[in-house]
């Protein structure tokens, strides 16, 4: 591949690609290499293009200094052995160990540089700071190539204002996500169905009010749910619950009803003492939680209805676990739903986020969904027909 759309041709120009490898980490250990994973094909055809490669990144929430903690060193050699090849790594963003870096790339060779949230100027509201900044990070390249899908919702210096100083392009990974997102909104098979979850109902407002109207079936487990329950006048014990968000529940549920959009919710729940404690888990019926415990996972009976509701579906996006799936007794839900959507005869869609990492720690090939996305918020934001700063500056011509 000679040339990369938007730029021309690519050989021996340096170009700074916005990759999302923002994976967990235990210590010097990186637990789950999703992001970096699906960041390799963009940067492998620059590399092998004749590109000299300049990725830059964030890990974590670092306040615009370095943290340690938050170093990209071991994301680097992970990087390099899913390459194939040697990754430089840059001590910092765009002093003089990047410079030192990025001066001495030939073509085909990748660098990375130290986290960009080390730098105030990255996540600042202040325009100027932040345009400064991308001032230094634009003067590393030749192009810029948008890839961190995960981050385009953020008007920040490395997603946004170098787009505005650099010949532009979109990448393979973001291109991808964009073209989902557009067939769940603008046409999707039907019937379709949105299983959501996770823990608060205020994190999805704009996703069930946006697609309350596009959605044939609406599936809701995960801590959310309880804040259904109760608008419905069921005790829901020490469950998470959002006392302000019930008048907004109780509208979702009326819109519903007279838009012909099945709204579907747990008839069985996973109940415990506490939060964690495997050992009193137990199955009980959804309006007859007792008072003393807390629903920590959707019951069998009602993975197996929400599996039932997803057979006929020909889309299906997926943004939450069911339950606390990181422990064995509250992960069958989550597990169950997962199971549903690999079995979908049409477009199945992970939204990212927790539900990306649950299904690889549960287990489930990649391969066996249709997509599993790369960013939960940005998946959101866009579901909520909010625009995306970072793709918006791609696509604006005068950028």
């Amino acid at each position: 591949m000679g040339s990369y759309a938007g730029l021309g041709e690519v050989g021996g120009k340096r170009i700074l690609v916005r990759s999302d490898l923002n994976v967990p980490l235990d210590g010097d250990r990186i637990t789950d290499d999703g992001r970096i994973r699906a960041s390799v094909p963009t940067i492998r055809a620059l590399a092998d293009a004749g590109a000299r490669v300049v990725v830059t990144a964030h890990l974590g929430r670092p306040k615009g200094e370095p943290e340690t903690r938050y170093s990209l060193a071991p994301v680097a050699k992970r990087l390099g052995e899913l390459l194939g090849r040697d990754v430089a790594f840059a001590t910092d963003t765009v002093g003089e160990s990047a410079q030192a870096v990025v001066g001495g790339l030939t073509d085909g060779q990748v660098a990375l540089l130290e986290n960009v949230r080390f730098n105030a100027g990255e996540t600042s509201k202040d325009d100027a700071e932040r345009g400064a900044f991308a001032d230094r990070l634009a003067a590393l390249a030749d192009g810029f190539v948008s890839d961190g899908f995960g981050v385009v919702h953020r008007k920040q210096a490395s997603v946004y204002d170098v787009a505005q100083r650099l010949p532009h392009a979109m990448g393979g990974l973001v291109a991808a996500e964009i073209d989902v997102l557009r067939r769940l909104t603008e046409t999707p098979e039907r019937p379709y169905a949105v299983v959501l979850g996770g823990s608060k109902v205020s994190d999805k407002l704009g996703v069930i009010d946006n697609l309350l109207g596009k959605a044939d079936k609406l599936l809701i487990g995960g801590g959310m749910v309880f804040t259904f329950l109760k608008a419905a006048g069921h005790e829901v014990g020490k469950s998470l619950l959002e006392e302000d968000q019930l008048d907004t529940v109780r509208s979702y549920q009326q819109r519903a009803q007279e838009l012909g959009v099945e709204i579907v919710l747990p008839t069985d729940i996973v109940v415990a003492d506490s939060f964690g404690d495997e050992a009193s888990a137990r199955v009980v019926a959804a309006d007859a939680i007792p008072a003393d415990t807390l629903g920590l996972d959707i019951g069998p009976e009602s993975g197996a209805a929400f599996a039932a509701a997803l057979a006929d579906a020909r889309t299906v996006f997926w943004n939450g676990p069911m339950g606390v799936f990181e422990q064995p007794a509250f992960a069958e839900g989550t597990r169950a739903v997962a199971d549903a959507l690999t079995r979908v005869p049409g477009l199945s869609v992970v939204g990212g986020g927790d539900s990306a990492a649950a299904v690889r720690a549960l287990g489930f090939a990649e391969d066996r969904f249709g997509h599993i996305s790369t960013g939960g918020g940005a998946s959101l934001e866009y579901l909520e027909g909010k625009p995306l700063p970072g793709i918006d500056v791609l696509l604006d011509e005068g950028a």
